[in-house]
């Protein structure tokens, strides 16, 4: 007979107090009535998780977005200007024409023009992308997914009072979106005083499951599973599919008295080593004293160069250096193996010497089982974990691509694109080509060519690439895209492991050989400016998927290189007995004179 505990207290939320913003009852309708008469601004899903975190106290002791001396001493100490150890600005970026020229308050809303909140405007500064990103994120690479995101927000931060008229509304999985105060409730009601918490934003393997009940026991305390379903790294697992796997894990094989599943709707930065202190201060505000810290925790993978952003345990080094202070525990991610002799999993150093042991990469899983069709075996997942995986990804070449050409004008680009289009119909691929001329009339009509408007183009683009290649299409898009910041955006759209850029690598003497509209010419001429690789600069990918050479190889002889490329990935069938796909080509080349898209 299992007896039960009596409620019990857990450590206090950072700051002493839980904070809240939200109103309520008379003061809510008065708060309604006078935003009808504010000025709004529309914020961004990012901008709206943080406003919901801020709102619940998860952020505490924040009450605000932060004030510029907040900010500058949060970039520089990690530290508010209190002394509070805060390690990642959270801030509210607008653009200064959104701003009112009246009044000292706005409304804030979301996508659909829904109010959410009413903010004084107390501050308005001006901040540095570029030097933001070196002190918090320690890279200004824009293969960093916050980097590449970051030039396009706003240029002033706005601070001020909040008030909340309402959490943005969510219809997914209602019962597990907890605030702070109803998480700590079900802890209290537990009954035990220590608090592990377990952040993770990919599905739970055994392996996972393992280890929590591990570190629950461990600390002699009770579990909570707290994933991410707000912002992660582009390319992740959906947050549906994650939360199916966490909640039937959860009702199946843990126990429901020490463990509870809540989600948290944060919008993560990357951020690697600090971004993990900031997960442990608010962990610390749903309740936990301890926090489960893997191997290379926050990290968004590799740089342009190929290495890693940040080493695989500098985040369990600051944790441990700052635990104390934070009052939150680090529990290391211990390496586990399974035994298969012996049916259980087991530390790597506690293997006895001769034993037979199996494990399965995360590169694996996917590459080799998912990618493959693969049944992924009963010792490494739970069969509902399985079905939900093989359900949401089928084999790679039923998943959707993006081949995105990138290169000067005159590069090649759309001769090779079409030989490829081709290809592939002859594969039994339903093949649909769009060019830019179409694509400029109608996705992209009334933009010009400035910076701005070239980046909007390219966005458009991998926006609707993203999507084709989401729902399974298979999408070529042939555009100069010359900003490398910008192609990175479009990289986070599709996702990193379905996005394939073929740098046609062509020599600008050679380009401006083939030029037989002239624009190269006339460009030099100054009569036209702006364009690409002249007066308007090229940057070229650093670390692209294919590199194609058009001055010793063919059209044909790059395209069919490309379809090795896609068979050896897995995206085509060597036998070509792909099933019928919608592939859409996106070209650019052939507008008019200002070809610098």
């Amino acid at each position: 007979m299992t007896t039960k505990r009596s409620k019990t207290t857990l450590i206090t939320p950072y700051g002493g107090k839980l904070v809240n913003l939200v109103v309520s009852g008379e003061e809510r309708q008065e708060l309604i009535a006078r935003s009808t008469r504010l000025p709004s601004v529309k914020i961004s899903a990012r901008a709206m998780c943080d406003l919901e975190l801020l709102a619940t106290g998860a952020f505490s002791p924040l009450d605000r977005f932060m004030r510029k001396a907040d900010y500058e001493r949060v970039l520089t100490e990690m530290r508010l200007t209190d002394g509070t150890l805060f390690p990642i600005p959270v801030t509210l970026p607008v653009n200064e024409d959104d701003l009112p020229k009246w009044g000292e308050a706005i409304t804030l809303c979301d996508a659909r023009n829904n109010t959410l909140a009413v903010m004084q405007i107390e501050e308005v500064y001006h901040w540095d992308p570029l030097r933001e990103a070196r002190l918090v994120l320690g890279t200004t690479d824009p293969r960093h997914p916050l980097v590449s995101e970051m030039v396009s927000w706003g240029k002033v931060y706005v601070s001020g009072e909040l008030k909340v008229i309402d959490l943005p509304k969510y219809y997914d999985f209602v019962d597990l979106r907890r605030t702070p105060a109803q998480v700590r409730q079900l802890l209290e009601e537990m009954g035990y005083s220590n608090v592990v918490a377990f952040q993770t934003r990919n599905p739970m393997h055994r392996i996972h499951e393992e280890l929590t009940k591990r570190a629950a026991e461990e600390v002699n305390g009770s579990l909570l599973i707290h994933p991410v379903v707000g912002l992660t790294k582009p390319g992740d697992v959906d947050h549906y599919t994650r939360v199916r796997v966490y909640r039937a894990l959860v009702e199946n094989y843990y126990d429901s008295k020490r463990t509870v599943l809540s989600l948290l709707p944060l919008a993560m930065r990357m951020a690697g080593p600090k971004e993990a202190l900031w997960h442990a201060i608010i962990r610390r505000n749903y309740g936990a004293n301890h926090f489960i810290i893997g191997r290379d925790h926050a990290g968004p993978g590799n740089d342009s160069h190929g290495r890693p952003f940040y080493g695989p345990y500098e985040a369990q080094m600051m944790l441990e250096q700052y635990a104390d202070e934070l009052g939150v525990k680090p529990v290391q991610f211990k390496e586990l193996i399974y035994l298969p002799d012996e049916d259980r999993y087991e530390e790597v150093s506690k293997i006895p010497e001769g034993a037979r042991t199996l494990s399965i990469s995360g590169t694996q899983v996917r590459e080799e089982y998912l990618a493959k069709g693969k049944e992924l075996p009963e010792w490494f997942t739970r069969k509902e974990t399985a079905e939900i995986l093989q359900q949401m990804y089928p084999p790679r070449h039923r998943q959707g691509v993006c081949i995105w050409f990138t290169g000067l004008s005159g590069a090649g680009k759309s001769t090779t694109a079409e030989i490829l289009t081709s290809l592939l119909m002859e594969r039994g691929r339903q093949v649909t080509l769009l060019d830019g001329d179409v694509v400029r009339t109608h996705l992209s009509k009334g933009l010009g060519f400035s910076r701005e408007d070239r980046d909007t183009n390219i966005l458009r683009i991998g926006f609707v690439a993203g999507e084709i290649a989401r729902h399974g299409g298979t999408v070529i898009c042939a555009a100069i895209s010359p900003y490398r910041a910008t192609r990175e955006e479009v990289r986070k759209m599709v996702g990193d492991e379905r996005f394939i850029e073929v740098f046609v690598d062509t020599p600008i003497e050679v380009c401006e050989a083939r030029d037989v509209k002239g624009l190269y010419a006339r460009a030099r001429r100054g009569q036209i400016t702006g364009f690409t690789g002249v007066d308007d600069p090229y940057e070229p990918p650093i670390d692209p998927e294919i590199t194609l050479d058009t001055v010793n190889h063919t059209a044909e002889e790059n395209a069919r290189l490309i379809i090795g490329y896609l068979e050896e990935q897995g995206f085509l069938l060597p036998d070509g007995a792909n099933r019928r796909e919608t592939l859409v080509s996106v070209s650019d080349d052939g507008r008019e004179p200002t070809a610098t898209a």
